[in-house]
């Protein structure tokens, strides 16, 4: 049987708009690769293999955060605490290393203070998770609560002052080299990995979706929307402690103010991504992406002695232009 005249044409139109469907479905992947050839020519010492480097360790951290945050983001929900939460998980991890390491030996006190951290991590997103499920308070105010408190917390812990009592080698995870690669980038893309393969093959990584894309709709069909919900923040919650405590590692303390302003970052990240804050809709994927955008806008323009005022400005117009790119490319059906 041969085709039509009518159907030569409309098979046409279909292989074109399939072609455009590709072209615009990676419309920040393009965008990153032309960023990265204007910025080799324009900044100097960009194409270096130290900078490239460089560039991965700085984005580890936040990266692993940002991960966290898009499995939130695609339930519904937000977290703004993340900064705060990676401050206390630091700081939790030295104050315990600090105290208990000349009586039970620095091995196990480094051991005890991360696993403490990391579950204190998981306890702020159950407890927001919690307060969603019970007093049906969004995540934005309890997080927001959360994001003064916790660095409070944090500050009370060290009083002030940054706790340095900790053994050598602990900056090993966050300072530290293993293959030619900077250590953090090794739990980057481990993190990666996982949530990838989280969000994309199981069931959780469906209910989440669903959950985002209609919750109600969701409950009626068996899913038990506050357990999606607040796995999500758990798993936010746990990743930013990890961030927290190779950021301590990478400057040999714990300190209650770093990480201020990371909430912002990672959101900016997710959004670059293609994440919605509507819910339903974003990739770990796309993430990834986001997070490398970012660290390599930021490092361009250090590079090119952009002042630290400017960057925020910068930062602050790719985060707008990047929702209004999502949108457009959502209404043409991406």
């Amino acid at each position: 049987m041969t085709a039509s005249k009518t159907d030569i044409p409309s098979a046409a139109a279909a292989g074109n708009r399939h072609r455009r469907f590709r072209v615009e479905s990676m419309a920040m992947e393009l965008i990153f690769v032309a960023l990265v050839i204007v910025l080799i020519f324009a900044a100097p010492g960009f194409a270096s293999i130290n900078n490239a480097l460089n560039v991965l360790r700085t984005i580890s951290m936040l990266g692993i955060v940002a991960f966290g945050m898009t499995a939130v983001v695609i339930s519904g929900e937000i977290d703004l605490s993340v900064g705060s939460g990676a401050a206390l998980g630091g700081c939790i991890t030295a104050a315990i290393t600090a105290a208990t390491m000349a009586t039970i030996g620095a091995v196990p006190a480094v051991v005890v203070g991360v696993c403490v951290a990391l579950a204190a991590g998981m306890a702020s997103g159950y407890f927001s998770g919690k307060i969603k499920q019970l007093l049906n308070v969004p995540t934005f105010i309890t997080t927001l609560a959360l994001l003064t408190a916790l660095r409070g917390v944090a500050n009370m812990i060290t009083g002030g002052y940054p706790i340095i009592d900790l053994p050598d080698w602990f900056q090993f995870f966050g300072a530290g080299w293993f293959l030619g690669l900077p250590v953090p980038v090794f739990f980057f893309l481990g993190v990666f990995v996982i949530l990838h393969l989280v969000m994309t093959s199981s069931t959780f990584g469906r209910e989440i979706y669903a959950v985002g894309g209609n919750a109600e709709a969701a409950r009626l069909s068996g899913i038990n929307v506050a357990r999606a919900k607040t796995g999500a923040l758990v798993i936010t919650g746990l990743l930013a402690a990890l961030s927290g405590i190779l950021l301590s590692s990478q400057i040999g303390s714990g300190n209650g103010t770093i990480a201020i302003g990371m909430e912002l970052d990672v959101i900016a990240a997710v959004i670059i991504g293609g994440a919605s804050l509507y819910g339903g809709k974003g990739t770990i994927w796309g993430t990834f992406v986001g997070v490398l955008l970012l660290g390599c806008i930021s490092n361009g323009m250090t590079l090119l002695n952009v002042s630290e005022y400017e960057q925020y400005v910068a930062k602050g117009v790719i985060i707008l232009g990047a929702v209004m790119l999502r949108q457009y490319l959502d209404r043409r059906g991406t």
